[in-house]
Order: structure tokens, then sequence, then C-alpha cells
């Protein structure tokens, strides 16, 4: 059976099995979180709080499956891809997945890049540049191992939490409003469909469920039935624990622009840089610094995260690889074109993380497949229920995209 070297107990068994989804968790909350969160709560209060809820159930099913495929097969998922579609099939997605791993990395670079703004004063271009830097000496943990570079992440995401513990605290939300909205749909107009959309991107992400099969394909490799479910069970845990705290730290977000803005009448809070501002009269100048700090946080281990999903993807459909300060260079070039170009970098987020949820679908459409057939995952394939339950995920996912294709259209 399969044992850590953490102690006895059952705590320091579990602890050497944890990292890989703390790593997935980033991509919830990075700084396209914080645009649709912020704006969602400032213009609709704690309407959309339950999308948040069941987003970041359907993450907990997502992410646990790409774990397990990762497990099974010795494979990612985009290995798998390549190796079970034709190969016009592969260059179309692999095209397709670059196009959001871009996006992706459009919202996370933007976000550290504000991070520094707000923080330091300075100009966004130059907080660009530091961004890449940060990342790029990051990802260099690499070469010492996968435990230093796990820690980092962990360490900012748990700057992240810290954060929104305090904003939280300062905010004294209606706890009664709260959790009605938790678990009671509903939408308030057009556009608040169009926000929906955006927490569904920014909390299931695609690049991630690619880069999560990667994390444990060879993280402890174990070829025994027996052994790949116990590997499996506790990969679950780190699954749920890792994406709770996730969760929790993207309601907290809501909940703070909902409690703040939102019960201020101040609905039209357009960016990020206006709520860093607002904030100061309203919380004092402690609360916009632990915004800014917490935003830089996301940002910087987002990016990171980013570059190493992206580096999966193109490994995975096309066996090459290009060293990580040239992705880095190349995928904040649109970045710094929206910088340059004058964009509003919220909106632009916003709509990075719509784009990221239109990529859904062909991610999680060969992720179901692949995990529903034994001759692909052997004793960890599904059970028909988990199977029924994430292709009904995949449904609703796919039908909130075309309603929100038909709202913008018509």
């Amino acid at each position: 059976m399969l044992a850590g070297r953490g102690g006895t107990s059952r705590v320091g068994r579990l602890l050497p099995f944890l990292g890989p989804a703390f790593i997935a968790s980033v991509a919830y909350i990075d700084p396209g979180n914080f645009a649709t969160n912020i704006q969602g709560g400032a213009e609709f209060g704690y309407t959309l709080l339950w999308v948040l809820v069941a987003s970041n159930l359907s993450a907990m099913l997502i992410q646990a499956l790409s774990a397990k495929l990762g497990i099974a097969t010795g494979l990612n998922l985009a290995e798998l891809c390549r190796e079970r579609s034709p190969r016009a099939v592969t260059l179309a997605m692999w095209v397709l997945m670059e196009v959001v791993a871009m996006a992706t990395d459009l919202a996370e670079f933007l976000g550290a890049a504000l991070g520094f703004q707000l923080l330091f004063g300075i100009p966004l271009w130059v907080g660009g540049l530091l961004t890449a830097v940060t990342t790029i000496v990051i990802l260099g943990l690499e070469r010492y191992g996968f435990r230093p570079l796990e820690a980092v992440i962990t360490a900012l995401v748990g700057v992240v939490g810290v954060c929104y513990v305090i904003e939280t605290i300062l905010d004294r939300p209606d706890w009664g409003d709260v959790l009605r909205h938790a678990v009671t749909p509903g939408f308030d107009g057009r556009e608040s469909v169009l926000l929906a959309t955006g927490i569904l991107g920014a909390t299931v992400m695609p690049h991630v469920i690619f880069l999560h099969s990667a994390l444990t394909q060879h993280r402890i490799v174990v070829r025994h039935p027996a052994q790949q479910r116990q590997l499996f069970r506790f990969q679950l845990v780190d699954v749920v624990v890792a994406m709770s705290i996730a969760g929790l730290i993207n309601a907290a977000m809501l909940i703070m622009a909902a409690s703040t803005f939102f019960a201020q009448g101040l609905t039209q809070i357009a960016s990020i840089e206006e709520a860093h501002r607002t904030l100061d009269p309203l919380l004092g100048s402690a609360a916009s610094a632990v915004f800014a700090v917490s935003l830089l946080a996301s940002g910087l281990s987002s990016s990171t995260v980013g570059t190493m999903s992206g580096q999966v993807i193109m490994q995975g459909f096309l066996r090459r690889r290009i060293p990580i300060w040239v992705r880095r260079l190349v995928t904040m070039t649109p970045a710094l074109a929206v910088i340059a170009a004058g964009w509003d970098p919220t909106r632009t987020l916003v709509i990075s993380q719509v784009v990221l949820s239109f990529g859904l679908p062909f991610a999680l459409v060969p992720l179901v497949r692949f995990t529903s057939l034994r001759e692909v995952m052997g004793q960890l394939v599904n059970r028909r229920s988990t199977t029924a339950v994430a292709s009904l995920v995949t449904l609703l996912i796919i039908a909130l995209n075309l309603f929100l294709l038909y709202q913008t259209l018509v």
C-alpha cells in the first residue's frame, strides 16, 4: 500500500500526496476572477453567488477526473487527444487551446501588472515587465524539483486567502442574505448572464484541466489497481481541500463587492482600479492596500501556472517544447498590446473569461469521454453515475454559452 513520509498519523501520511490540486486551484482565483466577481457583486449584489457555488462544485468534479486520468493512464489529456484523434483534429484542438491559454495569460498578466501599479504607483507597462521577470524566476524553481515550486505557489494562494479573510471582516456582510443567494438560482437581465458566463469561465478553467492531468501523470507512478485507487483517494482529498479554499476566496471577492459597493449604491464600479480607489474612503486605506496585495499575489501565481499549462498543451498535442522564457515572451505580447492600446483592463479581463468559457467544451468533452472508457482507465474508469453527472455539467456549460451567444446577437 502507499505510504507517505510525513509521519505515522493520518494527516502525516496524506501530506506527501498533496500539491497538484493546489497548483491547479490557482487558476480559479486569478485576476479574471477579481474582474468578474467584483463586477458581479457591485452590480447585482449577492444574486450571482449561487453561480460561484455551482461552478466550484463542478470544478471539484472536473479536476478529480483530470487527476484520475493522469494516474490511470500515465498520460495527460493533451497526449491522449493526440493519440486517439486524427491529426487534423489534433492540430485544430491545439490551436484552440493555445488561444484559450493566451486569453488566460492575458487576464493573469494584466492582473499582476495592475497589482504592481496599485501598490507602487508605477506605470502599467513597467508592472507588466516586472510580472514577466518574476514569473520566469518562479518557474526556474522547477529545476530543483516540484516541491519548491508547489511551496511558492501555495504560499501565494495563502496570501490571497488571508487578504480576503481581512476584507470580509472589514466589510461585515449580511450573512443571512449571503446564505440565501448561495443556494437560490436567479439572474437579473442579460448583463447578469454575461457575468455569470464569465464567472463560469473564470472558475472552471479549460487550460488547467489539461495541466492537472499532467501534474499527476508522473508524480507517483503506480500500476497495481489497488494502489491506483488509493492514490486517487489521496488526490480526491487534495482536490476537495484546494478547491474549497479557492471557492471560499471567490465567494469572498463577490461578497466584498456586494456588501461594500452594492450596499452603498455604487453599482457601476467598472474597473479594478476604481474598486481599489473606492475601498479607501469606504473601509480605510488598509482595505485598499490588502486588496492590491491580493491582486498581485493572484496575478503572479496564476501567470506562473498559465505558462506551465501552455507548455503541457504544446508538448501534449505536438510533442514540442520551447524554453519557458520564450513562451513567457510570446504570451505576454497580447497583454502588452492591450496596455499600449489603452483598453480598459477590467473589461478586457471579463471578456477573456468569456473566451475561456467558450473553450470549456473542447476540454470537457474529451475528458468525460476518456474517463468513461475502461480500455483507457482500467480499474479507475468512471462509474455510470459519475459519467452522467459530468455529462450533465458539460451540457449545462454548452447550453449557457449558446444562450449567451443568442442574447448577444439578438
